[in-house]
């Protein structure tokens, strides 16, 4: 008895031998729209779960990931009330516990970082706390922090020295000396005191000339560099000492004021002075009574370019990285503190505790000084030519100021790039 061999009949209508082969059917996709994520990884589902990121809508993240793992048919079944019952399963999960303990942040663009948006410089905060560029800020009002480009000029004070002899300082004194040894033996064997009487008179007179000048000697160079003519850029040869007036403009580093945050400055300063009264706190060591001490002090300046009103040419001035600076800008008081109005100066109380100072009932007056894009400034330093690069840059020897017999000042130095403005904002020129 013969068996019968199976056979089977193809799609086109041919009949072949052997059992049916059956081909592993492939799921289809379900045809379901897909939201638009817009880049952001909360809205991705399942990608978003690979990183612990929270989703916006649970329900919608796990019912669009039902619908890419489920065939067709499930879909069109309405399984979309199933994969909300799952959403809600997952959202009690441990996962969703984690990821409400431990969330990784994301940036506007959408973009997975190892850390927190506020990570990164010291000062930054939250998403707007990412700056590029040497400044840096923390707080409510912020303390500005640069790099080595800029020159910090601490609490520095423009060094004017007295050019005196010693040879002459030295004579005098054998005079002066000599003066009362004389004086007091004519008193003691003539019983006459004139010539003490008059060698006192000197001496007098000698400490007054010295008290006079140590204490105009800053107005007496604010004097030199005001009566100083102004060079003309194009004339002026390599290594010529030169005063140049004209309009700033800042260099690659623009600065901003301490507490009054005006931007595009080449120069600031901020200074904070007590006063103390009988028995009060001193602001510094050497803080007498009754009298005004500073406490704390901010200087920065920066390179930055100089327009000659003469010739019009722009040279860049090099008072960044660290060089030697006198700045003689008056600082005006913007904020005047006692113990009735400290509790209104909000602003100043936040400025404060950003650089770590107590604001105890003191007596406190806080000045500003800056010198902004687009002022008048003079500038004394020496001309340098580089190809066809035009600087001026601080002399490398103290600059002598000759004496001055009308105001009765003996000859001063001082050293560094002299900066002079008078620091008004309505001659500020927008540039």
């Amino acid at each position: 008895m013969g068996t019968r061999i199976p056979s089977h009949k193809l799609s086109g209508g041919l009949y072949v031998s052997g059992p049916p082969q059956l081909k592993e059917r492939q799921p289809t996709m379900s045809s379901c729209a897909v939201p638009y994520t817009g880049g952001d990884v909360r809205k991705s589902g399942e990608l978003g779960k690979m990183f612990d990121i929270p989703l916006d809508d649970p329900s919608l993240s796990a019912s669009s990931s039902s619908k890419f793992l489920h065939a067709s048919a499930a879909a069109r079944s309405g399984t979309a009330s199933g994969g909300g019952a799952t959403g809600r399963r997952r959202g009690s999960s441990p996962m969703q516990k984690k990821q409400a303990s431990s969330p990784v942040a994301l940036q506007p663009t959408g973009l997975i970082t190892s850390g927190p948006i506020g990570s990164g410089p010291i000062g930054s905060s939250g998403v707007g706390g990412r700056r590029s560029g040497p400044l840096e800020q923390a707080g409510s009002i912020g303390k500005a922090v640069y790099g080595s480009a800029v020159t910090n000029l601490k609490d520095e004070e423009v060094k004017v020295e007295i050019r005196a002899s010693k040879a002459v300082a030295w004579f005098l004194l054998v005079i002066v000396a000599m003066s009362v040894i004389v004086g007091v033996f004519v008193m003691v064997t003539m019983k006459k005191a004139v010539v003490l009487v008059a060698t006192v008179a000197v001496i007098v007179l000698l400490m007054l000339f010295i008290i006079w000048n140590l204490s105009w000697k800053r107005r007496g160079l604010l004097r030199f560099v005001k009566s100083y003519p102004d060079a003309e850029l194009r004339g002026a040869i390599d290594g010529q000492y030169v005063k140049v007036t004209g309009i700033v403009t800042c260099g690659s580093i623009p600065l901003e004021s301490s507490y009054q945050r005006v931007p595009r400055c080449v120069y600031v300063s901020t200074e904070l002075n007590e006063y103390k009264g009988c028995g009060g706190k001193s602001a510094n060591a050497s803080h007498r009574c009754f009298s005004w001490g500073s406490r704390y002090s901010e200087k920065y300046v920066a390179d930055f370019y100089i327009s000659d009103f003469q010739s019009g040419l722009r040279a860049l001035v090099k008072a960044g990285n660290g060089v030697k600076v006198a700045p003689l800008v008056k600082p005006a008081t913007v904020v005047d503190v006692n113990k009735q109005n400290k509790e209104l100066c909000q602003n100043f109380l936040g400025w404060l505790a950003d650089r770590k100072l107590s604001s105890d009932d003191r007596i406190m007056r806080l000045k500003e000084g800056y010198i902004k894009e687009g002022t008048a400034v003079s500038v004394m330093g020496v001309v340098r030519r580089h190809d066809n690069m035009l600087m001026i840059v601080p002399s490398t020897i103290p600059v002598s100021i000759d004496c001055q017999w009308k105001r009765c000042l003996l000859p001063m130095s001082v050293e560094g790039l002299i900066l002079l403005c008078d620091n008004r904002d309505a001659d500020a020129i927008p540039v």
